[in-house]
């Protein structure tokens, strides 16, 4: 790294180039597991929420809530989150990586452990807007730390593997609700609220870990933080040559930038509206489609069961757990093509299949055909394709913008598309399933379903092809200089 011209605020840095040509490391794994831990934590806490659903609706729960009031905590929830994201991710912009996503697990963590001492509707939603306001903020620290140090051959197949760890937080959730939930066991006003106390155990752990991560040296260096930035990066290589014995192949290329304090966000929005406004479209899709999908069926999902099915409420969640491992297994397996194959095909071609599946089996519950084990397998099948889209889409909108703007543009994306597709859409299927007639279900899945094979078409049509390609090619800095 070398400091050019009479202003000490201009730098050149081979640190990109550095970074992504590191082969894989124990420390990329430390980076996997430290930060891809909060989505098992969040899938605990979408599961918690839906496997009780049904039983905070019962007399002596303690709540006592209705079908409908559960669509509203699940829109009140998701609505923090865009708020929680959108704060947070400018702040995540301006103050750094590592200090938010602590920041952000530490609100997490107070607010999950408020809600398990519920006992009237609005204080269980006030605990749930900011238990989604910590999980937002974690969407946009998270994404950009990830891509940012971990080498472009093997971004895509992470970052999916790192977004689909929350399906393994599902299935958890839903192992562990069994006994909670089984009134042999423990009193239905109880069980529900230790599961939500177990969720804060399992974020202490991942808040203890996460103090062992390092601040992203992108972000550092652009900061006026370069000499930090290089004593990581030279450390991390000085580990590799150690345990490998071997040299480092030399890095290709530098970049020039002048180090800034803070991005306004005026300048953000011209990078989104002028600079790229075609990714924007891109980006507003595919977060619009995949949070209807899931915010919509996911947290009715119990809900559906005890309506149609009459599944008692201490057995739906032996069926998420199926679903779960679907959701997790479309990620993991699929994940090396979004490398090798690129993120054109892949991305688009993931959401209009599921989004076609999804038609098909609203048509089957329409008709009556199938059961709970049927549905649950209809829907292994659709999540395990969507939920690889559902993951590219942060993949998508962390890669195709500028390193100062990319917090924030997770954010905005998240905030905007699920403000849309994840607000409505819970209190909606919360209103269909209260129905009780399946066609009006249908009809919900059907809507989710043509947005998701739109979103394809518009990523097929206008997407960016990321696939093996450093950040800095993707989108330059916005304080680079000319070449």
């Amino acid at each position: 790294m070398a400091r050019t011209g009479p202003n000490p605020a201009r730098i050149s840095t081979d640190i990109p180039a550095r970074l992504d040509r590191l082969p894989w490391t124990r420390w990329h794994w430390l980076v996997l597991i430290g930060l891809g831990a909060v989505w098992i934590l969040d899938g605990l806490e979408v599961t918690i929420v839906g496997v009780v659903a049904p039983r905070i609706t019962e007399p002596g729960s303690g709540l006592n809530l209705t079908s409908a009031d559960i669509g509203i905590a699940a829109g009140v929830y998701v609505a923090g989150a865009c708020l929680g994201a959108l704060v947070f991710g400018h702040l995540t912009d301006q103050f750094g990586r590592k200090r938010l996503f602590l920041t952000t697990l530490a609100l997490y963590l107070v607010a999950t452990a408020a809600t398990a001492f519920s006992t009237t509707a609005w204080y269980f939603y006030l605990c749930r807007f900011l238990t989604g306001a910590g999980i937002g903020g974690e969407y946009a620290a998270i994404n950009s730390a990830i891509d940012e140090l971990i080498p472009a051959r093997v971004r895509g197949t992470v970052d999916l593997v790192v977004n689909g760890s929350f399906w393994l937080g599902t299935a958890f959730g839903a192992v562990i609700a069994v006994p909670m939930l089984d009134t042999d066991l423990f009193p239905p006003d109880l069980g529900w609220r230790i599961l939500f106390g177990l969720g804060v155990l399992l974020g202490v752990v991942i808040l203890l870990t996460r103090r062992l991560m390092p601040e992203s040296p992108r972000w550092l260096f652009i900061h006026g933080r370069d000499q930090e930035a290089e004593r990581i990066v030279r450390d991390l290589e000085e580990r590799i040559r150690r345990s490998t014995g071997a040299e480092l192949p030399p890095p290709v290329g530098t970049i020039t930038i002048t180090q800034r304090r803070h991005t306004p966000l005026t300048e953000v929005a011209a990078t989104l509206l002028r600079r790229y406004p075609t990714r924007t479209v891109v980006g507003l899709a595919l977060f619009i489609g995949q949070a209807f999908l899931y915010n919509s069926i996911y947290f009715t999902y119990a809900l559906v069961l005890t309506t149609f099915f009459a599944v008692p409420a201490s057995g739906t969640p032996w069926y998420l757990i199926p679903i779960a491992l679907g959701n997790f297994c479309g990620p993991v397996l699929l994940g090396r093509l979004f490398d090798s194959i690129g993120r054109r095909a892949m991305v688009s071609g993931c959401y209009v299949l599921s989004g076609v599946l999804l038609i098909g089996t609203a048509l089957l519950f329409d008709r009556g055909v199938l059961s709970a084990l049927t549905l649950t397998a209809c829907w292994m099948t659709v999540f395990f394709f969507a939920s690889a889209g559902a993951s590219s889409a942060y993949l998508t909108v962390s890669e195709i913008f500028p390193m100062e703007t990319r917090a924030l543009a997770i954010a905005l994306f998240y905030s905007i598309g699920t403000a849309l597709g994840g607000i409505v859409g819970p209190v909606l299927f919360g209103r269909l399933v209260e129905s009780e007639v399946p066609g009006n279900v249908a009809f919900g899945y059907v809507l989710g379903a043509s947005l998701m094979i739109a979103a394809g078409l518009v990523q097929w049509t206008l997407g960016v092809e990321a696939a093996r390609r450093s950040l800095e090619e993707i989108a330059k800095p916005l304080s680079a200089h000319p070449d």
